[in-house]
């Protein structure tokens, strides 16, 4: 792909399914914590399924992608470093600051770490294309942080939340590849041998991982339902903080690269969205979940306000 504001293939249809998706998502994940928090019993069986619902979503990722989305790698490596970097600087290191600055107890401020810690959100990629971003750079950033999340997400969990709770960092990477690393690369696998079969479900996808994604947030949400009354406000400002510093400070390392609008649009939404599917499992299987109502709370807060900004970025394009 080149350097553009939009796919080349994207047509009318898909512009409605993409802007229906961004719309609907939120409003989803929102329901299902709700039902999380009103009917906690009704998913106390369901914190061993979390792992296995997050590999859906990352095979589903997976079988979005194909060998163009990284091409971008090896055309503009420079710049796919450069929102690498500030993926796996900007939102740990804000994490660690937010926990500290608002004395989190330590299972809510590893789980603020450890949503910042995570990679990029595939949601980010939608709401790039939404805001007439550069939906290549956003593809290849995503792809590339996901694959070396294993590496580098349990590494700098450790090393920001070791001193809030003990990390066992060996046994997370090993969940990481068990639940996000072999799904991607099967799903993409799947998408080289049998691409013209899987071309005609890609449309449900979306909507596949996005059910996926609720019924986890609904899980996590209901194993916190006691702690969410009296920990509610504190983590909210906590997620707001991060997403909201996390979006600015993607967009300023655009510009102080000088890359443009469309690359800086799509820095805003790879560093300010996270795989917060990704920090609630993970919270939920080496932390509590206590430590998991960041993610959960994250994963409903950056898709609203991914969707705003997105919309207020296309209005300026369309006014320029």
């Amino acid at each position: 792909m080149e350097t553009e504001q939009t796919t080349p293939s994207t047509t009318a249809s898909e512009d409605r399914t993409a802007r229906r998706a961004v719309t609907v998502f939120p409003v989803l994940v929102l329901a299902a914590g709700a039902l999380g928090l009103l009917t906690p019993g009704t998913f106390t069986d369901w914190k061993a399924s979390v792992p296995y619902l997050l590999g859906i979503v990352m095979f589903c990722m997976g079988l979005t992608m194909t060998p163009v989305d990284f091409k971008g790698v090896a055309k503009r490596p420079w710049v796919v470093l450069l929102g690498l970097a500030a993926q796996y600087i900007v939102m740990p290191s804000l994490g660690w600051l937010i926990a500290q600055a608002l004395s989190l107890p330590p299972q809510l401020a590893a789980g603020v770490i450890l949503v910042g810690c995570a990679p990029g959100g595939t949601s980010s990629n939608v709401v790039t294309y939404l805001a007439r971003g550069d939906v290549a750079l956003s593809v290849s950033v995503t792809s590339i942080s996901t694959l070396l999340s294993p590496l580098l997400t349990p590494a700098l969990t450790l090393l920001l939340a070791g001193a809030f709770l003990p990390i066992d960092a060996a046994t997370m990477t090993t969940d990481i590849l068990k639940t996000v690393l072999l799904p991607v690369l099967a799903g993409l696998a799947l998408r080289l041998l049998a691409g013209r079969y899987v071309d005609r479900v890609l449309g449900a996808l979306p909507w596949l991982s996005a059910v996926t994604i609720s019924v986890i947030v609904a899980v996590v949400v209901a194993g916190s339902a006691t702690a969410i009354k009296s920990a509610a406000a504190v983590v909210l400002l906590a997620v707001v903080l991060h997403n909201g510093l996390g979006l600015t400070l993607g967009y300023a390392v655009g510009k102080a690269a000088r890359l443009g609008q469309p690359a800086s649009r799509a820095l805003a939404f790879e560093v300010g969205l996270q795989n917060s599917g990704l920090a609630a499992s993970l919270a939920t299987a080496h932390f509590s979940p206590l430590a998991a109502l960041p993610a959960a709370v994250f994963s409903v807060w950056h898709n609203v306000s991914g969707a705003v900004v997105a919309a207020w970025m296309a209005r300026r394009s369309r006014q320029a």
